[in-house]
Parts: C-alpha cells; structure tokens; sequence
C-alpha cells in the first residue's frame, strides 16, 4: 500500500481515494484506553469520601452544612461526592452558589478548587480568606437543593434533578444510601461520566501531547531546528499559528499541524485549519514570498469519518499527510528532510 507521502501530485489526483484509504488504514483509536493523568481519582478514595459524608450526614438525614465542611477541610473528595450527588460541573455548582448565596465564585476559581482536590486528594483544605467563603457558600447551596429535591417543571421539561437520588428530597438520598446497590459507585460512574467522559475531557491534553511528543523526538533524532508554538500563541505572519515551524517562524519552510480527535465534528474542523494553512502558504508565493510546506500528523478515528475532507486535505498538503503509525517516515517523506543534520 502506498501512502500519500509517496506519491507525486499528478498520481494523487488520479488515485485520490486509494490514498484515502491509506490514510485511514494508519488511523488507530485509544478512547476505550486513557492515561490515568495526576487528576484520576481511584474508586476507593472516592468510596472512602463517601462513607464519611454519609457518616457525618447521619445516613444523608441530616445535612448540615458545617458539619460537612469540616470534614471536607479534612477530607476534600467530600466535595467531589457532593458535586457528584448533584449532578453538576464545577461552574454550574458555583454559578447556583453565587445566586443562592450572594458570593461571588467565579468558575476558574471553581474549576481551580476541583483540580485541586483531584490532584492532591489527601492533602488537608485551608478554608481561610475567599476559598473558605465560597467552599461554606458552596456546601449551603448543596445541602438546601438535595434537602428540596426536584422541583415540579411543565410537562415538555426535564429537571436535572430528576434522578433516583435527588427527586424525593433528603427520602430519596436515604432511601438511594440503604440499598443493597453500592451507590457510592453510582456516584462515582456519574462523576467520570457517561462513564468516563469526565476524566477523558481532564487527561485530553494528555493524549495530544503524545503525537507531539513523538514528533518532537522525530525532529530532535533527525537534529532539526524548530519552533513549537504555545497554545493559542499568536505568530506574526500566521491567522493561525501552526503546532511546529521549521526552523522558525522568521523563515517558514515547513510547518507541521499535528491533530488528534475521536469525533467526527472536529475532525472536520481540524480539517479545514489545515487547508487554511496551505491556502496561506499558496498565498505568500503569489506575493512573491517563499512558500512553505505544510504537513499535517493526524491520531483518532474522527479523521476516518469523512472521505471527502480527507480527500481535500491530501490534495492540499500534495500528500503529506502522516498518522501515528508512519511518523518512522516524516523526515525522510517531507520538506523536513532538507534540514537533516544527522
């Protein structure tokens, strides 16, 4: 099977979807294997939180706020359990809190607290100054809507607290809490989400930073001068600064897009940031400028998706699209291999 890389422009017209098809051969998926990442809580921390909220809450019949913030100063993932019996992010549980409470929680400090927590699990809170007040405003806010429970919406209407747990009250808590079912792990699968979802979106920059990775150590091997830009770093010379530029974004002679996503959508989103890059690069030569080369390294099924993106993206790189499973060869099939040094 021969790869797009391989081939000339003339033959990548003729046999697009051949190639096509090799490209999609290379795609491999990881989404059923994830990186546990510093912020992977293990089920029995979790449980462990769990058991001393529902200690500290007298069997979830009595929730008192106090009481639980001092457990949770000792014992944080209390707050992960709590937010997990509500059903909420991070950022809809403080926006509900500011409201309810009159405290301003914005939700990066939000977001920030949970991260926190997930990082360091054991480590003690310091509930003193601003995150006392909001982590107290927080606890107030979930123990009165789990004391209320769901309220009665129009019939065309679906509540989130509509759950087996949290419909009925403190009676549905209870009644969830005594059951031979372990709801310590209904929580915890609804905290990873839909299952896992949750974690997958925290370790996401993970899994991308492996295909860079790896084509940083293609570079570094071949002892190529590049630059990797920063997220969202803005380049002069560039609407959108590409993942690497070779050797730098003074002189652009080739630049490398490296994507990874395992849905469809994105992909085509992704897509097309590529082709807008090699528009770019057909539009400096026609300002007289040298053009560059843009090569795109694509991981994750949603690239497997659409034929007709892949189709495009092959005939504007001129065929240098690489996958995980042939960045043996980025060096060697690209424009990279004009600045091999050893």
């Amino acid at each position: 099977m021969r790869f797009p890389f391989e081939a000339g422009e003339a033959e990548l017209a003729s046999n697009t979807e051949a190639f096509v098809d090799a490209v999609f051969s290379g795609l491999a998926s990881e989404f059923l294997v994830m990186p546990r990442g510093v912020g992977f809580l293990a089920y029995e921390t979790f449980s462990d939180a769990y058991e001393r909220l529902k200690a500290v809450s007298l069997g979830f019949r009595a929730l008192d706020p106090e009481a639980i913030v001092a457990a949770a100063a000792q014992k944080p993932v209390i707050l992960i359990v709590l937010r997990s019996m509500l059903g909420l992010t991070p950022p809809e549980w403080a926006y509900l809190a500011s409201h309810q409470s009159g405290v301003l929680i914005p939700q990066g400090a939000a977001r920030t607290l949970d991260r926190v927590i997930r990082n360091q699990p054991s480590a003690p809170l310091r509930l003193t100054g601003a995150t006392g007040q909001r982590v107290r405003a927080m606890v107030r806010t979930a123990c009165k809507l789990l004391e209320e429970g769901c309220p009665d919406v129009p019939s065309d209407r679906l509540h989130r607290f509509d759950k087996a747990d949290t419909s009925g009250g403190l009676a549905s808590l209870q009644h969830m809490g005594s059951l031979g079912a372990p709801y310590a792990m209904l929580l915890y699968e609804r905290f990873l989400g839909r299952p896992f979802a949750g974690h997958r979106d925290s370790v996401s920059e993970i899994v991308g930073d492996g295909l860079e990775s790896a084509i940083e150590e293609a570079l570094a091997s071949a002892g190529i001068s590049y630059r990797k830009t920063k997220r969202a770093e803005r380049v002069p010379g560039f609407e959108q600064a590409p993942d690497f530029i070779i050797p730098d974004e003074f002189d652009p002679r080739v630049v490398i897009e490296a994507k990874l996503t395992e849905d469809d959508g994105t992909a085509r989103d992704k897509t097309t940031r590529i082709i807008r890059l090699c528009q770019m690069a057909t539009d400096r030569a026609k300002d007289g400028r040298r053009p560059y080369e843009v090569v795109a390294c694509l991981a994750g099924r949603g690239f497997g998706v659409r034929r007709q993106d892949m189709r495009q993206l092959i005939l504007h790189t001129k065929g240098r699209v690489f996958t995980a499973r042939n960045l043996g060869r980025l060096v060697e099939c690209s424009g990279l291999s004009a600045f091999r040094t050893r």
